[in-house]
């Protein structure tokens, strides 16, 4: 793909985030051929680079357009965008980034923006530093998130929302989990080390390595046997909050791509069942995908965890997995499009959907069971707002306390924040199920009937 083409296709794939047509995932596919191929780490590049900075490069462009640019040239809008990012935060010459930006608006049939194009461009360059000071005076500006996000930050984390935000903008680490079942943390360090991968031990989850360098995970030594998945840290600690044993009924019910299944499968106790279960049917061809590299076993279904009479069987689960949909804001420094395509409307409604999905899923849960509540949203509106009502309305439901070193207390769980060089944003809530339910259950559970022999 030639420079001016790639800087098109850029702006194309921006303007149809902006208008809600998709999420990057959906949207930024590789192409086929080996052109494609070749160019599409830059593609991907100048997007994220692009959606992670784009409400301080909107602060930029709007102080050298004379006027808004109309609705049908957003298209344009977004060709600007990429390149003042390029010109600002990538390693580009500047002749290079003018000449095939400038050469976008031909492939994007609208060369009446050459000018336009040439004119902003060459004004960033000679007033960059007054233009980016400007940019800074706005909160938008200088923290480059959107509005409401940043007040709801602010008001959830007095102390810590400035660096939540700052590290939102930082470049994620890679994160390995170590299929313990395979080969132990301490010996796949030393493959790491073998093969010239420089790593470090993660300091909350006992499966979890970071890599000092992102790669290809084609290129680690491992992917292939199954020794290792890519996995953020805070999400390995799933497995141990859920007080797994053998014998356990195990449902994980928004399961896809299937990492938190794997990793409950990789703890080695020989359940009753685990039951996969997610509404995508074709997220779920990548959960299939990590089992069989993996060389493990589940049952999967596709259903709508909040309608089980789509999935379940009526015998109830000794342990439930709840990584509830949500805002996804503990993530965006991993998915930078959340900033566009996330709106302040979408809280209550994500927390109707939590909300239904708890209150479904509790019926499901064997009496003396647990389910483990979690999101990757750092907002206390779709965490703990959400477990304390549910407890308001459920006597047979208490919150078990998770001691740990890490995170912030809450009052009904703990919650990670983002760090610069560790975990990503995340909040854990467990609740056990009263054993008085027993009379009302319809069904004993394994582990129930076990317990009583």
């Amino acid at each position: 793909m030639k420079p001016s083409q790639l800087r098109a296709k850029a702006a194309k794939t921006l303007s149809q985030l902006l208008k809600q047509e998709g999420s990057l995932a959906s949207l930024l596919q590789r192409g086929d051929s080996a052109q494609d191929q070749q160019s599409f780490p830059l593609l991907q590049e100048i997007i994220f680079g692009t959606c992670r900075w784009y409400f301080q490069l909107d602060a930029i462009l709007v102080q050298l357009l004379s006027k808004p640019l109309k609705a049908k040239d957003n298209d344009i809008r977004c060709l600007l965008l990429i390149g003042i990012y390029q010109l600002h935060h990538l390693r580009v010459p500047e002749y290079a980034v003018v000449n095939e930006t400038v050469g976008a608006t031909k492939i994007l049939k609208k060369e009446w923006a050459k000018g336009l194009t040439n004119a902003i461009l060459r004004g960033f360059i000679r007033e960059q530093d007054s233009l980016v000071e400007n940019s800074l005076k706005k909160p938008q500006g200088k923290y480059a998130h959107p509005k409401w996000l940043i007040k709801r930050l602010q008001g959830a984390w007095p102390t810590q929302w400035q660096q939540t935000l700052e590290n939102n903008n930082l470049r994620p680490p890679m994160t390995l989990r170590v299929n313990t079942l395979r080969v132990s943390r301490e010996q796949f360090l030393d493959q790491l080390a073998s093969a010239g991968i420089g790593s470090r031990a993660g300091e909350l989850a006992t499966t979890s390595i970071y890599l000092e360098q992102a790669c290809p995970v084609h290129e680690i030594p491992g992917f292939a046997e199954g020794l290792f998945s890519v996995q953020d840290e805070a999400s390995q600690l799933i497995p141990d909050l859920m007080v797994l044993a053998p014998g356990q009924r195990v449902l994980d019910a928004c399961a896809a791509p299937g990492g938190k299944t794997c990793h409950i499968l990789e703890s080695g106790h020989a359940f009753t069942s685990v039951l996969a279960l997610d509404n995508d049917a074709r997220r779920l061809e990548r959960l299939h995908e990590n089992l069989a590299r993996l060389q493990l076993s589940a049952q999967v279904k596709t259903g709508d965890a909040s309608d089980p009479s789509q999935w379940w069987d009526g015998k109830p689960f000794d342990r439930i997995l709840l990584d509830a949909p949500c805002s996804a804001t503990g993530i965006i420094r991993r998915h930078p499009d959340i900033k566009l395509l996330r709106q302040d409307a979408d809280i209550p409604k994500l927390q109707g959907i939590q909300s239904q999905i708890l209150e479904t899923l509790w019926s499901c849960l064997a009496p003396g069971g647990v389910l483990l509540y979690s999101t990757c949203s750092i907002l206390p509106e779709e965490n703990n707002t959400i477990v304390e009502r549910f407890l308001t309305q459920h006597s047979d439901a208490k919150v078990e306390g998770i001691s740990a070193s890490w995170g912030v207390e809450c009052p009904t769980g703990r919650q990670l924040l983002p760090q610069a060089d560790g975990n990503d944003g995340f909040f854990y809530a467990r609740l056990k199920k009263s054993d008085l339910a027993a009379s009302k259950a319809p069904v004993e559970s394994s582990t129930a009937l076990e317990n009583s022999q």
